[in-house]
């Protein structure tokens, strides 16, 4: 585990912010985030835009969606490859705080790795569903 923890493989960096995530650990998470990090929700996601720097990704994204939703699960399940690009699809989970309504839905993320640090990231997701979700 220490060697995966220090890693700077693309995918472990990748694998590590999704565990800081799913745990709620928001300072092991911004240690995966290069200081010029560029993280964008896309367009048509309630959070949608591009946070720069680790605390603003953690406070305009993960701190947010913890506000609004009981449970934000990203759940990476397949990664790609490819030098200093990582794709992962995955799955969010949550149920609304305001609603009550849950979300199962398919997502697709693009972080580039550079010297150990995500240093960008960029969201696919069919914001239709959780808008949906949003909705009385």
């Amino acid at each position: 585990m220490a060697e995966f923890a220090e890693s700077t493989a693309p995918a472990d960096v990748v694998r590590r912010q999704y565990l800081a995530s799913a745990a709620g650990d928001l300072e092991a998470l911004r240690a995966t985030l290069a200081p010029d990090v560029e993280w964008t929700e896309m367009a048509g996601f309630p959070l949608a835009g591009t946070y720069r720097t680790p605390d603003g990704v953690t406070s305009n994204v993960m701190e947010k969606l913890g506000q609004d939703w009981d449970d934000w699960t990203a759940h990476d399940d397949t990664y790609v490859v490819d030098g200093e690009n990582v794709v992962v699809l995955a799955r969010y989970t949550a149920v609304n705080k305001s609603t009550a309504k849950s979300i199962d839905v398919r997502v697709a993320h693009h972080f580039v790795v550079r010297g150990g640090l995500i240093v960008r990231f960029e969201q696919f997701v069919d914001t239709a569903l959780v808008r949906d979700a949003l909705t009385h």
